[in-house]
């Protein structure tokens, strides 16, 4: 598998060299040179719109755009480079840099805010209704709104310059280090150094005490660094609340819920539906615990498969299958899936030494996309597949509008990525002629829906619980892993045994990490439910269902999450019904999962 060069990305049509391409440090310079111009074309902008004015305000808001769409795509390709090589500093070194134009780039918004909220409603009413703003009429507006939330400018250039080496430095930091954990791994006889990424993918093996091993290799490594990983959450949360403090935000999902363009009403209505499913989840637990024979679940046994015999499928396989469920709904989205697998748009390969996840990129200067995952061969690993080419269609369908309308929210991006999930499962279970096989299909399926509202919901309570206990002072090792149990009990109901916690996972999930994306938990069970609902269009609709898809997709960076919906859909989100009818919806596969168990038995 190594040998295939079918398993790694193509970097060199991007940037020729990697981390010592010519071309990239000519682009990077070039940049830095605009974000100076673009700087002192702030001090020249006027102060009205009055005469020629707005053409002035046009053409520095273009150059602002086109800046940050350059420093995105740079960043996009240096991300790249990190993780598929934890040991290459160069690319480190070079995301600090980044970072440190990024920060240049917020003060630079700081200052167009300052003037916006103090331009006349009616003027700048005027400049964002001009031909070349009006598709990012939407963007401004939002800019110029959140700007009446904020500090100062001068505090938020600030807070914005210091954020480079203090809040997102302990991000670098953090992933830096899980880079570079490793755990010797003993199977069939052969001893071998794996990775945190790698680790975590045994978690899918049908082999108890394989995942066993893993869990407790992954403990004990985290174990031996979580002093560290317990400064950088709390350091990370204490320059978030401090911030918040200084802008006046009570809550520390007022950010995360401004980011996803959201209400808070929509997020309560969709939890309180999520917490009404612990009965049947704890049936389908007990259904694949006593198939398995397992006397009690403990976290490990979360992904485990039902079949004994662990199926492999090459990445050729795999690669095909999706493409070939994903045409079934939608021609253009297969021939899109085809051309990211064959253009070598996805670095797979199992190795040491790359970063642990799966995620998608942009590069928006070439209208392309690059997927990071590890395959090994199994299953979930197909899924994950088909989800990330999910997040790639997504940024796709929108390659021919403006940049500042091509940004959309976390909640939002998952909604693509788990249609796709959608598609490819229910396409293969009706394709199984295989009891054994319909078994596993619809235990993957199910699965899916467990982690969202059993793993997923346990993060997000767990970071609630954590941001109020922060604002007392520093929280201690002891009490982050007595709140992540706590969390998990509540999420998990009685599903997982006593000694059956997770109490480092608040070090082990990187999400917990990322300053770029405050309570990464929310959109990932937003995502799956809102894409349930989809998927129910796509199924009555059929292929029809194709263009309103894309049409929708395609306006998710020009509204709001509810605006969308609305617009789209004709539904409320902040209705409990609707969230009610998506859960319910994800746990119609639990009898039928039963029934087929007895059957089988």
């Amino acid at each position: 598998m190594s040998n295939d060069n079918k398993l790694t990305w193509d970097l060199e049509s991007i940037f020729p060299g990697g981390t010592d391409s010519p071309e990239f440090a000519e682009f990077r310079k070039a940049l830095d040179t605009d974000i100076v111009k673009a700087g002192k074309s702030l001090e020249d902008i006027p102060r009205n719109l009055d005469g020629d004015a707005a053409g002035k305000w046009v053409a520095f808001l273009l150059l602002v755009q086109h800046i940050m769409e350059r420093l995105d795509h740079a960043f996009g390709f240096t991300g790249c480079l990190v993780d598929q090589d934890v040991t290459d500093e160069k690319s480190r070194v070079i995301q600090v840099e980044l970072a440190a134009m990024n920060a240049r780039i917020e003060a630079l918004m700081t200052g167009i805010e300052e003037l916006a909220i103090k331009v006349d409603d009616t003027e700048w009413n005027k400049l964002i209704g001009h031909e070349k703003l009006t598709g990012v009429s939407f963007f401004w507006n939002e800019l110029r709104q959140n700007a009446r939330l904020r500090m100062v400018p001068e505090l938020e250039k600030l807070a914005a310059e210091l954020a480079v080496d203090g809040y997102h430095g302990w991000n670098r930091m953090y992933n830096k280090m899980a880079g570079d954990l490793q755990a010797e791994f003993v199977e069939d006889g052969k001893s071998e150094m794996l990775s945190i990424g790698q680790l975590a993918n045994k978690f899918s093996s049908p082999d108890r005490e394989i995942r066993k091993q893993a869990f407790e290799k992954l403990e004990s490594t985290w174990k031996s660094v979580d002093g560290l990983a317990a400064m950088a959450l709390n350091s990370q949360a204490g320059f978030r609340l401090s911030l918040y403090k200084n802008r006046g935000w009570d809550s520390a999902l007022f950010e995360p819920l401004l980011n996803g363009r959201l209400k808070r009403e929509t997020i309560d209505a969709m939890w309180e539906a999520v917490a009404t499913s612990g009965e049947k989840m704890a049936d389908y637990i007990k259904a694949k615990t006593d198939l398995l024979g397992i006397d009690k679940f403990r976290w490990y046994d979360q992904v485990a498969p039902v079949s004994s015999v662990e199926k492999k499928i090459s990445y050729a396989d795999a690669g095909d299958f999706v493409v070939k469920q994903l045409t079934s709904f939608s021609p253009h989205l297969g021939s899109f899936a085809r051309m990211v697998i064959d253009r070598r748009w996805i670095e797979a390969e199992d190795r040491a030494g790359k970063a642990p996840g799966g995620w998608c990129t942009g590069l928006p200067l070439k209208n392309e996309s690059r997927i990071f995952m590890t395959f090994s061969g199994n299953y979930q690993e197909t899924m994950t597949l088909a989800h990330e080419i999910g997040h790639a269609y997504h940024s796709w369908v929108l390659h021919d509008h403006d940049y500042f309308a091509r940004s959309y929210p976390m909640n939002l991006a998952e909604s693509a990525s788990t249609f796709n999930e959608h598609l490819v499962t229910d396409a293969a279970l009706e394709a199984a002629t295989d009891p054994n096989d319909k078994l596993a299909l619809l235990d993957n399926k199910i699965q899916e829906g467990f982690v969202m509202f059993c793993n997923l919901r346990a993060r997000f309570l767990f970071d609630m619980a954590f941001y109020e206990e922060r604002k007392k002072g520093t929280v201690a090792i002891e009490k982050l892993n007595e709140l992540m149990v706590s969390a998990q009990k509540e999420a998990f109901g009685d599903i997982l045994a006593d000694d059956g916690y997770h109490p480092l996972f608040w070090a082990s999930k990187l999400h917990f990490f990322e300053t770029e994306v405050p309570f990464y938990n929310f959109p990932y069970t937003f995502g799956y439910l809102f894409a349930g609902g989809l998927y129910d269009l796509a199924k009555k609709e059929g292929t029809a269902f194709a263009d309103p898809y894309k049409a929708l997709l395609a306006d998710t960076g020009s509204m709001t999450t509810e605006e969308l919906a609305r617009k789209h859909l004709d539904i409320d989100l902040t209705d409990v019904k609707f969230w009610k009818d998506a859960v319910d919806r994800a746990l119609v596969d639990i009898e039928p999962f039963k029934k087929l168990i007895k059957k089988l038995g």
